[in-house]
């Protein structure tokens, strides 16, 4: 019987894992992918927002040569983290069935079955795209997951999307040779984009190297072009590959599953504040699966914190 067992082998379940070890508590980490598996899928010219102090997890101090970390540095910490403290991850391994029996969990893998008085769900939300449910998005020039330019050179490319995936992913292309059209929802680029991204983007835009239509919809994706629904009107352009950067989201089926209670409009899971405790008893959510399908309110940086809350929640029920 573990005391607690952690789903998710991502950067806060790494810092969960931390929490329970310095606690004295036994537990292990499952994940159904590779070691903190969203960040490896990252493109692999990904840079982070944060800075590294804000990266860090457990204390451990992640240094770096750069003011911002990329992902193979990234990589590189989150690895060590977990193999110099000897953490017990269980890797490819992804969880099947979660019930209650009483005082504690039964938590069957599609390798094994375990018991745990508590349960984390540190889930992430990389592994669902949001779709555009258009006509031809189901075709394989369609993209959801983007990981290096070259292979878009002398292409012509829709990005759809106005936030740092879908700009990162217009500038790279275009930069290889790409020919770049950005089809934007609202009005312009979103505020959100990172400060030194954003002024270069609006300047390609403004000279015209990359074309955008902005209030503007993809509608549909044929084999060699599409539709895009603007303000004036359907407009049809030569298309070699759509790169849809329309976002992720957390896996809710899985969540009510295990009868955790989600809001009605954005699938906001129910939870403690001050504990992380779901509806369920003993089972706590940890990082970016807390905000539902607002996945911009969480981040590494502002939900290490969840690790201390969910572990001390869990030492004081031990107390009584």
């Amino acid at each position: 019987m573990l005391d607690l067992l952690i789903i998710g082998g991502g950067p806060i379940g790494l810092a969960c894992g931390l929490e329970a070890q310095k606690a004295g508590l036994s537990f292990k980490i499952i994940e159904k992918g590779c070691l903190v598996n969203s960040l490896y899928n990252y493109p692999y010219t990904m840079t982070f927002f944060s800075t590294s102090d804000r990266l860090e997890i457990g204390g451990i101090p992640f240094v770096t040569i750069n003011n911002k970390p990329n992902r193979t540095e990234a990589l590189e910490y989150y690895r060590r983290v977990a193999l110099s403290n000897q953490l017990p991850i269980n890797l490819f391994e992804e969880v099947k069935e979660v019930s209650r029996n009483r005082d504690y969990y039964n938590i069957t893998t599609c390798k094994a079955a375990y018991q745990a008085k508590y349960v984390v769900l540190a889930t992430g939300f990389y592994d669902i795209a949001v779709n555009l449910n258009i006509p031809g998005e189901d075709l394989p020039k369609v993209k959801h997951y983007y990981k290096d330019p070259h292979y878009y050179a002398m292409q012509k490319v829709i990005v759809v999307g106005a936030s740092n995936s879908a700009i990162d992913v217009a500038l790279e292309t275009y930069r290889k040779g790409a020919e770049v059209t950005l089809v934007v929802r609202g009005s312009e680029v979103s505020s959100r984009v990172k400060y030194w991204v954003r002024p270069d983007i609006i300047n390609r835009i403004e000279e015209g190297s990359i074309k955008a239509y902005f209030n503007s919809e993809l509608a549909a994706v044929r084999e060699h072009e599409a539709d895009i629904k603007t303000p004036d009107g359907i407009v049809t352009i030569p298309n070699d590959f759509v790169m849809a950067m329309t976002g992720y989201k957390p896996n809710f089926n899985f969540l009510k599953k295990l009868g955790i209670e989600l809001t009605e409009d954005k699938f906001i899971p129910h939870y403690n504040q001050e504990t992380m405790e779901t509806n369920q008893p003993g089972m706590y959510l940890a990082g970016v699966v807390c905000g539902g399908l607002d996945t911009h309110l969480w981040f590494i940086e502002n939900s290490r914190v969840h690790a201390e809350m969910i572990i001390a929640d869990i030492m004081r029920k031990r107390a009584v």
